[in-house]
């Protein structure tokens, strides 16, 4: 599914690029299309220069006081995602790369992200639970109240030897 996305992503996106450029083009005029363009682009490496120095030392700052970064994390890879999408021509792209560098609208974009994430995740839970038997499995063989120890099988136990046959000892 994701995949398909993302064609379709990479298909359609230049397309949509092209006509909105040629629609603001036929409003404004050539010259002043490609103007906004750069202005634009200049804007955002400025922006993204600054919320990317900031979001750096946020993370340093979290790391360093041995807390788990995630904010921290979300907001370095929103601002990098924001960068290429200002860097790239075009309005669409620049819309969305704003909405991710400017410091408030990023967090409404990692809020959305995160309820996105955690859907996702519950999903591939229920796929995945139904090859798991029961509640509280341990796969490496705890019993859900820990009382069973790892490589202690359950029922009756026959003991016995391995030999190998292609052992050469004496």
């Amino acid at each position: 599914m994701l995949a398909l996305v993302m064609v379709l992503a990479f298909l359609v996106m230049p397309i949509l690029e092209i006509y909105v450029i040629i629609q603001v083009g036929q409003v404004i005029g050539g010259w002043w299309t490609v103007a906004l363009l750069l202005a634009e682009s200049l804007l955002g490496g400025w922006i993204v220069r600054r919320e990317g120095r900031r979001a750096w030392r946020a993370l340093q700052d979290t790391l360093q006081r041995g807390v788990m970064p995630d904010r921290e994390l979300a907001d370095a890879a929103l601002v990098l995602v924001g960068g290429v999408l200002l860097l790239t021509p075009g309005f669409v792209t620049d819309f969305f790369g704003f909405l991710f560098v400017l410091p408030f609208t990023r967090p409404v974009v990692r809020r959305l992200l995160v309820a996105y994430a955690g859907r996702r995740v519950k999903i591939a839970q229920t796929r995945v639970g139904p090859m798991f038997p029961g509640p509280g499995f341990d796969p490496f063989g705890a019993a859900p109240g820990g009382s069973q120890s790892a490589g202690t099988p359950r029922g009756p136990v026959v003991r016995g030897e391995v030999v190998d046959e292609d052992d050469k000892r004496p």
